[in-house]
C-alpha cells in the first residue's frame, strides 16, 4: 500500500472510532505499553494528541512514564514551519502550550534538548507495516528529525490498527519504528 493510499484509509478510520470505543482502544494501548520493559528513562519526546484527529491519548502514557522514571523530563515538538524543521522542547508544570497553524499544541517556550539526549520519542502516526515503516501525515517533520538521535533511542508507535503487509514507497529516508504497540499486540523491530 503506497503511503497516500494508507494516510487516506487511516484517517478516515481513526475518524470513525466512537469516544467510547476510542477510550477503550486508549487503555488498553497503555496496558500493552507497561508490558515493555525499558531501561530507566531521563528524557523522552511526547506530542500532544490533536482530538479533533482522534490521536492516541498520550498523556496517560507520559504519566505513567513519569511514575516508573522519577525525574523523568518529558519534551514536546516545537515547530519551525519556515524552515520544516523541529526542536524538542523541556516541560514542567508550568509550561504554557499554544496552537500551531495545523491546530496542534505546542510549548510556548522552553529549552531546546539535543536530540542525541533523549532516550524515547513516541511518534505520532496513522499506520505502520510488519517491517516497523510508519506512515505519517505527510509533512516529514519527524523523518528529518529522528536521525539525529542517538542509535540506542527507543523510537514508539502507538496506533489503533494492526500492521499492514508493507508500506510499498517507504525510502532509505524513512526512520523505522523500535517498537509499536496497538491494542491487541507489542511490536518489536
Amino acid at each position: 500500500m503506497l503511503k497516500s493510499e494508507a494516510r487516506e484509509h487511516y484517517k478516515h478510520e481513526r475518524a470513525s472510532l466512537q469516544n467510547p470505543e476510542k477510550a477503550k482502544l486508549d487503555d488498553l494501548i497503555l496496558i500493552h505499553f507497561q508490558k515493555v520493559k525499558l531501561p530507566q528513562l531521563e528524557y523522552v519526546l511526547s506530542y500532544w494528541p490533536m482530538d479533533a484527529s482522534k490521536e492516541i491519548n498520550t498523556h496517560v502514557i507520559t504519566r505513567y512514564l513519569e511514575f516508573k522514571n522519577p525525574g523523568l523530563k518529558i519534551l514536546y515538538p516545537g515547530t519551525d514551519f519556515t524552515k520544516k524543521d523541529m526542536k524538542a522542547l523541556l516541560t514542567d508544570e508550568d509550561t504554557i502550550f499554544k496552537k500551531n497553524k495545523f491546530n496542534i499544541y505546542e510549548p510556548e517556550n522552553g529549552e531546546e534538548i539535543n536530540a542525541s539526549r533523549i532516550d524515547l520519542v513516541l511518534v505520532p502516526m496513522l499506520i505502520f507495516d510488519k517491517q516497523g515503516h510508519r506512515v505519517g501525515y505527510g509533512q516529514g517533520f519527524y523523518d528529518r528529525w529522528l536521525p539525529n538521535c542517538r542509535a540506542d533511542c527507543i523510537k514508539t508507535g502507538l496506533c489503533y490498527f494492526e500492521p499492514i503487509e508493507k508500506v510499498d514507497d517507504a525510502s532509505h529516508f524513512d526512520v523505522t519504528l523500535n517498537i509499536c504497540i496497538t491494542p491487541r499486540n507489542i511490536y518489536v523491530f
